[in-house]
């Protein structure tokens, strides 16, 4: 007889996610939370994987509102912002609205609330045996299930980097320490260019932190749009973040109390270092290859409905790979659980899944950018871009810096999106579920937008879109002028 339906592996907020969704079938469901001294967490714990997000875009929040008011010359402000006193942020007030703020959000998937819900909380670290029949152990204790679902956390990955580890360094799971320090440091070095890199650079600087900012490739985000990207990176140049593209870090050294890195033919000097290099799994303690879970190059092989070569464990979130947002892992999640319960009939479809990445300005995307678009499909493609300074609100706001641009092929498929500009989080949702459900890029052009609101750009840019397409269809643009001249003549 199975213990359970259902066992989950967890210690990220995907875990708990599925294990709230699980609750909604009469299931009866194991929530495995792993020991904070586990051997896989080298940063001090499962609890600083969720609340490194949470403070890191907090923050930011509060970074950019006191970079608004810094720059704020018109009404009530008018006299803080001409007088000689600089402005300056409170920064203890922030950090306390920030613990508070951290605080209330950690409650809403709490441990109790699950415990209430009929989930079975279950500490400590297990690995999966496959004698006499597959189950997972904790303790003494062996969890029988039908399905297991993997929602475990990962690991900054850490490049080889002579000296790195002695130096010491802080990763996106470990903001919190950073921003509790006495005293911010007066100079941080940011190595690599993913989201939670940009953001933290960003944030520091406008803190007042000297930021360097490191990557190999030729520019900020690689996995975005190029020209999305580069946007985003001359905003933060021109607010003073050092960023170093094309560069490799090979060696870090403390020298007479002193952190230096050394990039490309450059030696810096940081009062700290901040990784953000991506993300690597440590699967070791659960012992996978027992109960025949394969990996590609130390990845686990998923199928399109998130089963692993083992058709009873299914993965979801990090583990999965790609961009580490919550809100991708939590549509793993639905899908996962439903598979598990029931039947694995439900596949995920990343194309119409959204993202953004919260440097101001924000660049969010959904599906493809151009250059993958063009590397799949070709010719069979138009392209069309409007800017936030022929928006209405944006011009109101004197927010008119950045760009809307849709990708589809000439029959209306929408492949993908980019926006970057104000609001972009926001606005790249309408079009997200166009994707999702198929929808031409008609329909984003024919809909209604409320006058006067930043949403307008969808429907300028999509029907930009559509005026290229009938130009560039010029058997119908001679039949068109045939026709009029025609109706022309004979009236």
């Amino acid at each position: 007889m199975l213990d359970y339906d259902l066992v989950i592996i967890g210690g990220t907020p995907a875990g708990r996610y599925a294990a709230l969704t699980a609750t909604n079938f009469p299931a009866r469901v194991a929530l495995v939370e792993p020991l904070t001294n586990s051997q896989d967490l080298l940063t001090g714990g499962k609890e600083s994987i969720d609340l490194g997000l949470r403070y890191t875009q907090i923050l930011s929040e509060a970074a950019r509102f006191s970079h608004q008011i810094g720059r704020q010359q018109l009404g009530v402000l008018r006299e803080v912002a001409n007088s000689e006193k600089p402005i300056e942020l409170r920064f203890d007030g922030v950090l306390k609205w920030a613990e508070g703020v951290v605080a209330n959000l950690s409650e809403i998937d709490s441990l109790d609330v699950l415990a209430a819900r009929g989930v079975d909380v279950i500490f400590g670290d297990g690995e999966f045996v496959r004698k006499p029949d597959l189950a997972f152990v904790v303790g003494d204790r062996k969890l029988r299930s039908l399905s297991y679902l993997l929602a475990c956390p990962t690991m900054p990955a850490i490049p080889n980097i002579e000296g790195l580890s002695a130096a010491s360094f802080f990763t996106s799971e470990t903001v919190p320490q950073l921003v509790k320090l006495p005293q911010l440091p007066e100079s941080l070095a940011v190595i690599g260019g993913d989201p939670s890199g940009v953001e933290v650079a960003q944030t520091m600087a406008r803190l007042g932190v000297a930021v360097t900012l490191v990557v190999k490739g030729a520019h900020i985000l690689a996995k975005e749009d190029r020209e999305a990207a580069g946007l985003v990176q001359a905003a933060m140049e021109a607010e003073g973040v050092r960023i170093l593209t094309a560069t490799e870090v090979t060696q870090a050294r403390v020298i007479e109390g002193k952190k230096w890195i050394q990039a490309g033919a450059r030696a810096i000097e940081a009062e700290e270092i901040f990784l953000a290099a991506g993300r690597q799994h440590n699967f070791g303690s659960l012992n996978l290859e027992a109960v025949r879970v394969k990996f590609n190059d130390r990845r686990l092989i998923l199928n399109e409905k998130l089963q692993t070569t083992n058709s009873r464990i299914y993965a979801i979130g990090d583990v999965a790979g790609g961009y580490s947002f919550p809100h991708i892992a939590n549509c793993e999640a639905t899908v996962a659980v439903k598979n598990a319960l029931f039947l694995p009939m439900f596949q995920i479809d990343y194309r119409g899944i959204p993202w953004a990445i919260f440097s101001d300005p924000q660049l969010a995307r959904v599906g493809l950018t151009e250059a993958q678009a063009r590397r799949r499909f070709g010719d069979d493609l138009i392209i069309s871009r409007e800017y936030f300074k022929n928006v209405e609100r944006a011009q109101m706001c004197g927010e008119t810096s950045g760009f809307c641009k849709i990708v589809g092929r000439r029959n209306g498929e929408i492949l993908g999106a980019s926006i970057v500009g104000p609001q972009a989080a926001e606005l790249i949702q309408a079009i997200a579920l166009a994707v999702r459900h198929g929808m031409k890029v008609e329909a984003i052009a024919e809909l209604p937008y409320i006058w006067s609101s930043f949403s307008a750009i969808n429907g300028q840019t999509a029907a930009i879109w559509e005026s290229q397409r009938v130009r560039s269809n010029t058997f119908m643009q001679n039949l068109s002028e045939n026709l009029f001249h025609w109706r022309r003549y004979w009236k």
